[in-house]
């Protein structure tokens, strides 16, 4: 944890002192660069939104780095990562997922997977266009390898293919609308996912229960209680591909805090269904998120 905290405070004092040189104007209102999304892009906690990452304007450019960390009754995900977002436009984002078995007969389980990121902004102005109905709408890409399996070594699994996988890599392609509507002080987004990752890859892309890409739906509301705390739910449909996996919908409820442009904290109580046919239990368990950049 300690070296987790101080690679990403390493990663942000860069990331400041670069904005800083080159003039980086902050100009978004607070809390419209939304939070750091599991997989690594702006959005919420479980889905990504329209929004860019970053409070940066469309002429100038913002950044953050983000820690995760999930823990349910039998297994626990970290993810940690950077984005920038460019011009209000582009999003450009990184992020390492490590995932662990808590609970025998996985809890020697590792595995981790690289998400590489990008999305870019098509058309509307979720924040300032309050005049129009019409959304903020984006398209995204993401690019995921899975690293393998430790700690199985004993049955001779080593990659994510020896469960049923076909692919230890995918892409998930996405379109997002999202619209702030302040007078209500609410922020509702709707995304459309196609994807063939198995537990958004962890345990890989595609399986004995299909291999084609797939449309899965994920809609997120907040409610701005004061203009720094937010509350919330999301939903992530979810497919199921693996027959040692009975894939099911992630939902959770969420709190996100943001004391000032440089830093947001989120909390909340998530849902994630059946992970494995060997601890089938429905995963529940809480969620711990913070960000820091600009």
């Amino acid at each position: 944890m300690k070296r987790t905290a101080s690679t990403l405070a390493a990663v942000l004092c860069a990331l400041m002192t670069a904005g800083a040189a080159s003039g980086q104007d902050m100009g978004k209102f607070i809390a419209t660069g939304g939070v750091s999304q599991v997989e690594g892009a702006g959005g919420g906690g479980l889905t990504p939104w329209a929004l860019i990452a970053g409070y940066g304007s469309r002429d100038s450019w913002g950044a953050n780095a983000h820690y995760t960390h999930i823990q349910t009754q039998d297994y626990s995900l970290a993810t940690r990562g950077v984005a920038v977002g460019i011009a209000d436009r582009l999003e450009l984002s990184l992020a390492r997922q490590d995932f662990k078995g808590d609970l025998a007969p996985l809890d020697q389980l590792r595995i981790k997977q690289d998400i590489v990121g990008l999305k870019v902004r098509l058309l509307g102005d979720a924040v300032y266009e309050q005049d129009t109905w019409v959304p903020q709408v984006a398209v995204g890409v993401m690019y995921k390898k899975n690293k393998g399996i430790g700690g199985l070594g004993a049955l001779g699994v080593s990659n994510v293919t020896q469960l049923g996988a076909k692919d230890d890599s995918g892409y998930d392609y996405y379109v997002s609308a999202t619209k702030i509507l302040f007078e209500y002080s609410l922020l509702v987004n709707g995304t459309l996912r196609a994807t063939r990752a198995n537990q958004m890859g962890i345990l890989g892309f595609g399986g004995d229960q299909g291999d084609n890409m797939k449309l899965m739906p994920e809609a997120s509301v907040a409610y701005l209680l004061t203009r720094k705390l937010a509350v919330g739910a999301e939903y992530r449909h979810k497919p199921h591909n693996l027959g040692v996996d009975h894939e099911k919908a992630y939902y959770d409820a969420f709190v996100a805090w943001f004391p000032n442009r440089n830093l947001s904290l989120t909390a909340a109580y998530a849902a994630l269904g059946d992970i494995t046919v060997f601890n089938p239990k429905k995963q529940k368990g809480w969620y711990l998120s913070l960000q820091a950049g600009f």
